[in-house]
């Protein structure tokens, strides 16, 4: 066991786990973030998305001794009224259907329009690649990515 000084969502946040504890069960089991889902478990399917700096990372394969000072984002933290404009088109298009997915697609949205503000519809694709939904939304979500870079939502 380690003692780690973690900045999740701008708060400071200290556990004492293993240092190869991936970052999903640190947010999830030891701090109640669980906002963050658990998909696959192998990077796979994108529902376990958070952001590490403005990066959007799989938190089920990042051990929290990766982490270091870098700071830490959920779906927990990106908007305190989920007002976030990536929220907010997700609402208007009428993305979800099950939502189970919808945490990570958002973070890895939110991450694309943070870095590249006016993303072609292939940079959009290319990004969200990965990021599976099981209810088949891709066209939705598509349309809500490119409605939050239009600053519309």
């Amino acid at each position: 066991m380690a003692n780690f000084s973690l900045n999740i969502n701008g708060k400071n946040h200290e556990v004492d786990v293993d240092p190869s504890t991936p970052m999903l069960w640190v947010l999830r089991d030891h701090l109640q973030f669980v906002g963050t889902k658990y998909g696959c478990g192998i990077a796979q399917c994108g529902a376990c998305t958070v952001h590490l700096g403005d990066n959007a990372v799989r938190s089920c394969q990042l051990p929290v001794s990766a982490v270091g000072e870098q700071k830490i984002t959920t779906i927990e933290g990106l908007s305190e009224n989920g007002d976030h404009p990536v929220q907010k088109a997700w609402l208007e298009i009428d993305v979800p259907q099950c939502g189970y997915c919808q945490a990570g697609q958002i973070m890895t949205a939110s991450a694309l329009l943070k870095n590249n503000p006016n993303p072609t519809d292939a940079e959009i694709e290319s990004a969200m690649n990965g990021n599976i939904c099981r209810c088949g939304t891709y066209t939705r979500i598509k349309k809500a990515v490119k409605l939050a870079a239009q600053g519309d939502s």
